[in-house]
């Protein structure tokens, strides 16, 4: 709501009436359209982080904000005890994408939420129905803040306060092929593991993993659950990022690019795992609600339309092409797929870095304290990746002065 107070004002506002969840706001947004938004006092930004990953296809994207309209004015809400077309429609659009490697009649089937925390949670009481409730999952993993999903975030930083969380959680370093091969016996209901792993400073496995991690669940009859909820539909170039593999999981968890900021997250189940749920043992209020779906049709159809997928690949390529041929020794290398990018530095500057872009019109952020992580719409131009890169030096300059 931009109506001349400022952001001082706002932020005042922000701190005597939101939960100290999050600390004190960067920034209070007004307006934003493609790959820009625009703060309370008028100043402009371009958006290199996309709401962590989740305005996919920019601020004000016309065919989303059509496609809402349109519904919220048709059927906006509906319990679970019916259906509707979009939610359906949408079902069967997202069961063809994660089916593509599957043998032909393979079953699926969706379940609808809010978000990815809620798709991990739904994927974890799935487990429990193979009658064993131990999971592996990996060191560095964030898969939400919700106590299931909790379970299975590694960094102790957000578990600690919160235990004891849901037990028979066996970790394993991320990758170690070896190791995950040694904790997975008969006992196990699943491994869940990122194939990008993003919070952690766009940390990527060996090509080898992610098939290997599906052998070795076969061989033990466990799931393998790949959480894609910030890797997932086009982020990293493919429909699903483990596709690139030759991968075909048992359990696939969405959300982030889904609606393009509206709120939808869902949790896919690929053969027998298709069938593990049934009626009473999960549920939502607004999961898989007409608008969301609504939502959800027109992200995916306009990705097909304007082929992101490959926009995507080439962008990111453009991007650490671009990032290493600046010759800066502060910089060692650009690492991920597609539009999420981690440009890893010599030295813990990161967070420095991510300020002094702000300062200066450019939204990133530190997930780790030498890596800067790059998600931008994934519309974002040449253009404008070819400015970022061109104040990258200046940034890393500012970051050593106040060092």
């Amino acid at each position: 709501m931009a109506d001349g107070t400022s952001q001082q004002v706002w932020g005042d506002r922000y701190e005597h009436t939101l939960m100290n969840t999050f600390g004190a706001p960067r920034r209070v947004l007004v307006k934003g359209s493609g790959a820009s938004v625009w703060d309370a006092d008028g100043k402009q930004y371009t958006d290199l982080l996309a709401g962590l990953a989740v305005h996919a296809l920019g601020h004000a994207n016309p065919v989303v904000t059509e496609a809402v309209t349109a519904q919220m004015n048709t059927l906006g809400h509906i319990s679970n005890l019916f259906a509707s077309p979009t939610q359906i429609a949408l079902g069967e659009k997202l069961i063809a994408l994660a089916t593509r490697l599957a043998p032909e009649g393979t079953p699926a089937r969706v379940f609808f939420c809010n978000s990815g925390t809620e798709a991990n949670e739904a994927a974890f009481k799935l487990t429990r129905l193979t009658g064993r409730t131990k999971i592996v999952a990996m060191e560095g993993s964030f898969h939400g803040r919700t106590m299931g999903a909790l379970a299975i975030t590694s960094n102790e930083h957000y578990r600690a306060p919160f235990e004891p969380l849901p037990g028979d959680i066996v970790w394993v370093p991320y990758g170690d092929i070896a190791a995950l091969e040694a904790a997975v016996d008969e006992t196990v209901a699943a491994v869940v593991t990122e194939p990008i792993q993003g919070e952690n400073g766009v940390v990527e496995p060996p090509d080898d993993f992610l098939p290997a991690a599906r052998r070795i669940t076969a061989e033990h009859g466990a799931l393998l659950w790949i959480d894609e909820v910030q890797t997932g539909l086009a982020r990293c170039g493919e429909w699903f990022a483990h596709q690139r593999l030759g991968v075909l999981p048992d359990v696939i968890t969405v959300a982030k690019g889904l609606g393009n900021g509206y709120p939808i997250g869902a949790c896919i189940a690929v053969g027998e795992a298709a069938s593990l749920f049934g009626p009473g043992q999960h549920g939502t209020t607004f999961g898989g609600n007409p608008i969301a779906c609504a939502a959800g049709l027109a992200v995916l159809g306009y990705m097909e339309d304007h082929d992101i997928l490959a926009h995507s690949r080439e962008m990111g390529e453009h991007l650490a092409e671009q990032v290493m041929a600046l010759g800066d020794d502060r910089i060692v290398t650009v690492r991920g797929q597609g539009l999420l990018r981690g440009i890893v530095l010599a030295d813990p500057l990161a967070v420095k870095v991510a300020d002094a872009a702000l300062e200066t019109g450019w939204i990133i952020n530190a997930p780790r304290p030498a890596v800067l992580r790059i998600a931008p719409p994934l519309i974002i131009t040449a253009g404008q990746l070819d400015a970022f890169v061109a104040v990258l030096p200046s940034l890393l300059d500012t970051a050593q002065a106040q060092s």
